[in-house]
């Protein structure tokens, strides 16, 4: 498929109608029938949910545990070099920027609710073991991280480096469809790809509607904790609207400025609180914890990772309402949160990103779930704090507030978690409303205000009529299930990632061949002239005329001859700050040469003698740069003449010719 086709694919209707309609439909009719039926829903749905977890145990441990493992491998392979769009790309944000969006994006609500309260049911009751004692306080805690450790993290990672990679890299729609690409090709703009992003859209809008739904009943235990506010469906309905209000505002924003500050916000609130469990709290017990909690964790990963209960099946229970649950849940937000962090993470290279969304935010939830976890189970230990155990047992909700209470200062860390809590369920919904409005206008990010509103709009509604009609525990069992199809579908398109990038590896080796000769070589200029074009800073008009001039006329020539081999090509020079040259392999990567006007700052010592007002007219510099289909390639054609541009061209086809022969 070439650059072209893509384009035009990128510029069609804001909305892709099969998409928008049908998944707006098929979300209608399910939350009718939850809202209407409700208990048959719950009932029907958690019989699908066991009957999949029943029989199919043994599939998700695999497919999560094949995830991990071919993450790890992209990230310490050869292919970690590989850049998520072309190779002049730069990254959009910030790494502050960039790991506050996965970290809110990823977990960050689930790490308000879980916090505490996990480690204690663990430490409360253990798949194997006596409770409450100290095996059973290390064993909750090693548990504790393998569910919210790098195996989450992967499933997330693998997503978005796979959007990420055939979006940016090879021009495809940012959207999950793309990921089959290297499968069924073009076929991804038909009925195929129109159903993988249905199921993205039904699976985030339930994801994120059910987290929303549920999530209230937490700010409304914590506001009627701290201030009285009273627990009721009415009050519930308030803080949704209220919740989908912040999050329209933000999503129409945009990304750069409502989804980046709330991000940030959230990550410096997250910051401030874990400080200050850990300095008000048993610092020392807490670090030493963190090492050993992470040495114990590593330790027996590889067990876990494959640990079925086979053998114990008292167990195989507590496997089906824990990992086996988590799996589903991080498989069923996948869509979702990975194509978020694949909109978020152009310009990295891969080895780069799996660092980035792999082992840091990784990191970041191992060390709280520590500091909040070990804490909880040394106050119920060693505190005699029976309040805190019972409260995890009976409200869940309530655990964070409780657990807070023993601390100095508790009204003002209430104050601090109760705000982010709040800030995190609002950078959900944005981010997930972003999402769904990008699924649903067929991978663009320039969309009509009306659309991300209606999307935002849509969660909030879904998770008021699930509220008020009790069917919100029956679409998050659906959408857990759903997990299982798509785990087969990711894996599929884990081998067409890998077999995409085999390609690219090879059109890099093709890239670094040594060619006949030197070009300079080729038609030599005497020393004098070169130190003349190296030192020359050329206003944009001076390199339009040399596009003009000297590069379209050498094209011409090639083109020309390539005719006369029966080589179907084209020059296209429409565009005001390029020019590109197109030979047509058919089913086979097309060859792309362009030169483009890229500008830049004059150094300092060019600028020398200048008055202030010529410094401003004279600061910016233009280069005639080659790109490539991979990208910018850095090197400047200003100066060169006919001749010795044909014979670029050449090296580069020639480059070419030589990747097609490997592939082949």
């Amino acid at each position: 498929m070439s650059q072209s086709d893509t384009e035009n694919v990128g510029r069609r209707s804001k909305i892709n109608p099969p998409v928008f309609f049908i998944s707006a439909a098929l979300i209608i009719v399910l939350v009718a029938f939850s809202s209407i039926f409700p208990e048959l829903a719950d009932r029907k749905f958690k019989a699908l949910q066991q009957g999949i977890f029943t029989n199919a145990s043994w599939f998700y441990v695999l497919a999560v545990a094949l995830i991990l493992l071919s993450v790890t491998y992209l990230g310490l392979s050869r292919y970690g070099n590989i850049r998520l769009g072309p190779d002049h790309a730069q990254p959009d944000f910030s790494y502050v920027s960039w790991f506050a969006m996965l970290f809110s994006a990823g977990m960050g609500i689930g790490l308000m609710f879980f916090g505490v309260s996990e480690p204690v049911m663990h430490y409360l009751n253990p798949p194997v073991g006596t409770p409450e004692t100290v095996e059973a306080a290390k064993q909750a805690m090693r548990l504790t991280f393998f569910h919210w450790g790098l195996h989450a993290w992967a499933i997330y990672a693998i997503v978005g480096l796979i959007l990420a990679f055939f979006s940016y890299r090879h021009g495809l729609p940012l959207t999950l469809r793309s990921a089959l690409y290297p499968i069924i090709g073009n076929r991804i703009y038909g009925p195929i790809g129109h159903a993988v992003d249905i199921f993205a859209v039904i699976g985030t809008v339930f994801g994120v509607a059910t987290s929303l739904g549920y999530g209230v009943l937490q700010v409304n235990a914590g506001l009627n904790h701290l201030f009285g506010v009273p627990i009721n469906e009415t009050m519930q309905v308030i803080l949704i609207v209220v919740i989908t209000g912040l999050a329209t505002l933000s999503v129409v924003s945009g990304l750069d400025k409502g989804i980046r500050i709330l991000s940030e916000l959230n990550l410096g609130l997250a910051v401030l609180l874990l400080l200050l469990v850990m300095i008000l709290g048993p610092t020392v017990l807490i670090l030493k914890s963190f090492v050993e909690n992470t040495g114990g964790y590593l330790s027996e990963i590889v067990s876990k990772t494959f640990n079925l209960y086979a053998y114990e099946p008292k167990s195989s229970n507590w496997l089906g309402g824990w990992t086996l649950l988590y799996w589903g849940w991080w498989l069923s937000w996948s869509p979702f949160v990975g194509m978020f962090i694949a909109r978020v993470s152009r310009g990295r290279t891969i080895r780069e990103f799996v660092t980035g969304v792999l082992f840091v935010p990784a990191g970041f939830t191992l060390l709280w779930m520590t500091v909040f976890g070990n804490t909880a189970i040394n106050l119920i230990m060693n505190k005699g704090a029976k309040d805190l155990a019972t409260t995890v047992q009976t409200d869940v909700s309530l655990a964070l507030f409780n657990f807070l209470e023993h601390f100095p200062f508790s009204t003002v860390l209430s104050c601090i978690a109760m705000a982010m809590v709040v800030v995190f369920f609002v950078t959900s919904a944005d981010s997930g409303a972003m999402v769904v409005d990008t699924l649903a206008s067929g991978g663009s990010d320039q969309t009509p205000v009306w659309q991300r509103i209606f999307w935002a709009g849509m969660m909030g509604a879904v998770a008021i009529a699930l509220l008020l009609a009790g069917g919100l525990g029956a679409l998050q069992t659906v959408t857990i299930a759903s997990a299982l199809p798509f785990s087969a579908i990711l894996l599929v398109s884990i081998y067409g990632l890998l077999k995409a990038l085999r390609i690219d590896a090879y059109k890099q080796d093709s890239q670094q061949m040594t060619t006949i000769a030197p070009t300079a070589a080729r038609n030599p200029i005497s020393w004098q002239r070169r130190l003349r074009n190296i030192a020359y800073f050329p206003k944009r008009s001076q390199v339009k005329r040399f596009v003009s001039e000297v590069v379209h006329p050498a094209m011409l020539l090639v083109e020309a001859e390539l005719a006369k081999q029966n080589t179907v090509s084209a020059i296209d020079d429409t565009a005001e700050d390029r020019i590109r040259f197109e030979v047509d392999f058919g089913d086979d990567l097309n060859f792309v040469y362009e030169v483009r006007l890229r500008a830049y700052i004059q150094p300092a010592f060019a600028l020398a003698g200048l008055s202030d007002e010529e410094r401003d007219d004279e600061q910016k510099y233009y280069r005639g740069e080659v790109h490539l289909r991979e990208g910018g390639q850095d090197y400047d054609l200003m100066g060169w003449n006919q001749e010795q541009i044909i014979h670029d061209i050449l090296d580069q086809y020639e480059k070419h010719l030589h990747f097609l022969h490997l592939v082949r």
